[in-house]
């Protein structure tokens, strides 16, 4: 089996998150403590380690996975800017980032649009970036304000906007979690495909799975298929996520 699994609020939590006293740091940024694992899930995961091909599928940048560090050995494979770019061993797969900006090529003009809207929105409070050429991203004081804004001058391009709290993404549609798991599964031949997320960025990959381990947050989003499972309602999705899996395993 293979794993998906998005990082940011599913597998591991900011400092600003409350998850109890027991806790390790999984990321250290600019000499402070960024980012934590409950102590639970860091002992699950090891376990559903040694017994599925785990693949860490996230929007973050490479320098910003890397900074995250998930046990002794990091995974061989990761998935990260949005599923357009395969870390195997922690090094770039050329082909995959070729084939990434294959996909996104129709989308060069619609992200240098994006980005020269988001240049002069005036709740733009961060540096507007274009991600290895890949999506466009930075941060907006009223993000509300600035999603509807860069919608209306987008109407109808290839290109999706999305929000995270204060993080505003214009992001090609064609580089979707969804198509890197497929792309993915082609590549090791993988047979039964589980993933597990807590955002609309996780859809995509929730619903290409074979098992999707979504977070209740998600329950209104109608993610399609009957292959979704909700957790976290009663208590930390990361842990509820992990001994779900390993029960699979078991089964």
């Amino acid at each position: 089996m293979v794993f998906h699994s998005d990082l940011d609020h599913t597998l591991i939590y900011s400092y600003k998150y409350d998850i109890g006293l027991h806790k390790r740091c999984v990321e250290i940024y600019q000499n402070r403590e960024i980012s934590y694992m409950t102590e639970l899930s860091a002992e699950l995961l090891n376990q559903v380690r040694k017994q599925v091909l785990f693949v860490p599928t996230t929007t973050r940048t490479t320098e910003q996975y890397q900074r995250i560090c998930l046990g002794k050995q990091p995974p061989e494979y990761a998935l990260v800017c949005n599923g357009g770019i395969l870390l195997v061993q922690g090094e770039r797969d050329l082909g995959w980032y070729a084939k990434s900006r294959e996909l996104v090529a129709e989308c060069k003009e619609a992200l240098e649009e994006a980005q020269r809207v988001l240049e002069a929105d005036e709740n733009v409070n961060f540096e507007v970036r274009n991600i290895e050429a890949l999506f466009v991203f930075t941060k907006s004081a009223r993000p509300e304000q600035t999603i509807c804004r860069l919608q209306d001058y987008l109407r109808g391009s290839p290109l999706e906007i999305f929000s995270n709290g204060v993080k505003v993404y214009a992001v090609p549609k064609k580089l979707s979690k969804g198509e890197a798991v497929r792309r993915f599964r082609q590549k090791v031949q993988a047979g039964t495909v589980a993933a597990a997320g807590d955002s609309r960025f996780d859809i995509s990959m929730l619903e290409e799975a074979d098992l999707a381990l979504a977070e209740y947050g998600l329950r209104g989003e109608r993610i399609q298929g009957e292959h979704v499972v909700y957790l976290g309602e009663n208590g930390i999705f990361s842990d509820e996520l992990l001994k779900y899996m390993l029960a699979i395993d078991e089964k």
